[in-house]
């Protein structure tokens, strides 16, 4: 009874009388915070399919990239659609999207300032102008207009670029447009080092294959991408990184190699004044040539001079076309054929 009796005088006091006769919604819900934009209006004519809205949109599974079925009139459309109970209304989509018209509407659009691209991208591409043939189909397939003619050479615009890689795609020469992967530089180039080093080192333990191949013969051997990966990992922990990294390495990868048979030197020296890094020199304890690895420079230089084919030169090429094995093909230089055996 005295709790009844409580809540009769509560209700009763003024205080409570004037905030249920004065009672309203608070603004910050019954209307929308000037923060807050519209949900994104989706005009999936104008998509290209790039991607940029899904790779810019903070909340998961907010934004969804699908594709309509084929039929009879042509390829089905390809656009984005929204999940109003994830979006959070913060209208990124839309201002990266590149279309124009925009494929994605939320209100007023906030452009994005030159300075700032928000997209979130491993890539940067590049145009490596030595290897480039200038046929512009990048620039063609660019659907931003990212890539432009400047003095003469083909340049990306880093602030138009939105990383959809369809200029990777269409290149036409290998490694005249590059994906670049902008994190972790040094470990790109500890893997590279540490491919390149296993792979020499597997052709120079091939010595006696080496000495036996024969002019316009060729030496071909394929290892097992599997032999480098647990190191390769150790590097770089990112699989699909480590493997195109290792990829691109190995597919543009060249190798010189010198195989000196001590056996058949005539102790001349002629070879030493040539060596224009003087790793050749001339042991008078040994009474032998001796030749310092890890200054050759592989010129070459040496094995042309050479009378006595004491050494021999090979040139070795590399490919990694499945994944999964490193083919290797080694021909014979025949640049002193014909001197005095």
């Amino acid at each position: 009874m005295s709790s009844l009796m409580w809540y009769i005088f509560d209700f009763a006091r003024k205080a409570w009388a004037d905030a249920f006769a004065n009672a309203k919604t608070n603004p910050e819900i019954a209307e929308k915070p000037e923060r807050f934009r519209d949900f994104p209006k989706v005009n999936k004519e104008y998509c290209i399919g790039c991607g940029a809205c899904t790779v810019s949109c903070p909340s998961p599974n907010a934004i969804k990239i699908v594709r309509e079925e084929d039929d009879e009139t042509g390829e089905g459309l390809t656009y984005p659609i929204i999940f109003p109970e994830a979006c959070i209304r913060c209208g990124f989509c839309a201002e990266v999207c590149p279309t124009d018209p925009k494929t994605l509407e939320c209100g007023l659009n906030h452009y994005i300032l030159p300075e700032f691209n928000l997209i979130p991208s491993k890539r940067k591409y590049v145009v490596d102008d030595f290897l480039c043939i200038k046929c512009k189909k990048c620039m063609k397939k660019c659907p931003v207009e990212a890539i432009s003619v400047v003095d003469g050479k083909l340049v990306v615009d880093q602030l138009k670029c939105i990383s959809c890689g369809e200029c990777l795609g269409v290149c036409p020469v290998n490694g005249a447009m590059k994906g670049v992967f902008v994190d972790n530089l040094q470990d790109q180039k500890e893997l590279i080092l540490s491919c390149v080093n296993f792979l020499e080192e597997f052709i120079e333990g091939k010595e006696e294959d080496l000495r036996l191949l024969e002019q316009n013969d060729l030496l071909q051997y394929d290892v097992p991408v599997s032999e480098i990966w647990d190191d390769a990992l150790k590097i770089m922990p990112d699989e699909e990184i480590a493997l195109e990294i290792i990829t691109n390495a190995v597919n543009r990868l060249k190798i010189r190699i010198i195989d000196w048979d001590e056996s058949k030197c005539e102790k001349c020296q002629l070879c030493i004044p040539d060596c224009p890094t003087e790793c050749i020199s001339f042991d008078d304890d040994k009474d032998t040539i001796v030749r310092d690895k890890n200054r050759c420079l592989r010129c070459s230089i040496c094995y042309q001079t050479c009378p006595f084919s004491v050494i021999k030169y090979f040139i070795a090429k590399f490919s990694l076309d499945d994944g999964e094995n490193i083919h290797i093909i080694v021909n014979a230089s025949n640049l002193n054929e014909g001197i005095v055996e």
